[in-house]
């Protein structure tokens, strides 16, 4: 009994101990209860999809700068390479964080105080999501100045100043990345706890709101510019096509002067290839920013709602549940975006479109080879010339 009451008193002497250490920090914990109905295999999957598309992507623009590294198309070619390399690291770097959390060993629990690997998984996901947005936002001001005023984009534009626009890109989503380390805003891991995130929905306070605003309110921002600067591109190229063919029908009709006939066809045939290339990259911006605002919008969106409504005040079990999910959600579809980007540049080139445009009508090439009689497409091309390049 002596020796029972003593092991007891030594029990109880630890435990007041460890009670006085708690008073100076406590550091709940919580559950990954969804990681027996999730698999780290569909996020294997993704991030080995996003790899390989982007490594395609990106041998077959460096074949097409080493060509046309003195062209007007340069500076498109040198921003979609950063796209597709952005996309690259920041498909790699937080899907192997997010591997790691599913298949780490620490337990089936972990801190809901933010450790170093959220910290740093937060600001990925924060930098890569906005760099995407910021260089397609910065490709279309590019193309809209192009197609608007030629002259004036051969003055100012070249390719050290698209150097610099880019690292300012880089360096403007850097530091909204790094705001929490600021004390604005904060990361948290977020449901099923496999991921980390800005703070949305767990006792948000006004640097919270403000940072999510912030988030949201310059990725939103970035879209809408890309769609106001396309959308003036395509008018433009639409309405200078509608004026050449009015033109020409008009020099066909009256045959008054056909010295200016064949003046005007040769200055045709010396536009044409400029033109072309200007449609093939406006229809290439237009799918970018297609796939991007599918992709973010949601989340963007969500990610305001729920930091407002939390803001505003308590949500109940049920509703915060939902809130979570959709950011879930959100995070996912958002992560396809790094995967659909180089199959837009892949897929909506000029010999591309010109073959699938072959088949559905039926007509033959220039060469009057039909789309059957190729032995290989221009994408197997381009990728076998990068590959012997390097």
């Amino acid at each position: 009994m002596l020796s029972i009451q003593q092991y007891n008193s030594t029990v109880l002497a630890e435990d007041e101990a460890l009670v006085n250490q708690s008073h100076h920090y406590v550091a709940p914990l919580r559950c990954r209860e969804n990681l027996t109905t999730t698999s780290p295999t569909a996020a294997g999957l993704s991030m080995t999809l996003g790899i390989v598309s982007n490594i395609i992507a990106l041998a077959i623009l460096a074949n097409a700068y080493s060509r046309r590294s003195k062209t007007t198309k340069a500076t498109f070619l040198l921003f979609a390479s950063s796209l597709v390399v952005t996309d690259l690291v920041g498909h790699v770097i937080p899907g192997a964080l997010v591997l790691h959390l599913y298949l780490s060993g620490t337990g089936p629990c972990l801190p809901a105080v933010p450790d170093g690997t959220c910290q740093f998984l937060g600001g990925s996901m924060v930098f890569f999501g906005l760099c995407p947005l910021f260089l397609g936002c910065a490709m279309a001001v590019e193309r809209c100045i192009g197609v608007t005023r030629p002259l004036l984009h051969k003055r100012l534009v070249c390719t050290t100043q698209t150097k610099i626009v880019m690292v300012m890109v880089w360096l403007l989503a850097l530091s909204v990345a790094f705001l929490p380390f600021f004390r604005l805003g904060s990361y948290t891991y977020q449901y099923p706890w496999t991921w980390c995130f800005i703070n949305v929905l767990d006792e948000t306070n006004v640097t919270d709101v403000i940072f999510v605003v912030l988030f949201s309110g310059l990725g939103l921002a970035s879209l809408a510019v890309a769609l106001v600067c396309n959308t003036i591109s395509g008018v433009t190229l639409v309405a200078a096509r509608l004026r050449k063919k009015q033109k020409q029908e008009s020099i066909r009709q009256s045959k008054k002067d056909k010295q200016e006939s064949v003046r005007l066809s040769r200055k045709d045939k010396q536009n044409k290839s400029s033109k072309t290339h200007d449609i093939e990259m406006v229809v290439q911006l237009v799918g970018i920013m297609v796939t991007s605002c599918i992709c973010w919008s949601p989340l963007l969106i969500f990610g305001l709602m729920s930091v407002i409504r939390s803001s505003i005040s308590s949500m109940g079990d049920d509703l915060e549940m939902s809130y979570r999910t959709l950011l879930v959600m959100g995070v996912r579809l958002a992560s396809w975006n790094q995967i659909l980007d180089p199959w837009v540049y892949i897929l909506l080139r000029r010999a591309i479109l010109r073959k699938i445009y072959y088949l559905t009508t039926g007509r033959t090439g220039r060469k009057g080879s039909t789309f059957r009689r190729w032995e290989a497409s221009s994408f197997q091309n381009s990728v076998k010339k990068a590959i012997n390049q390097t």
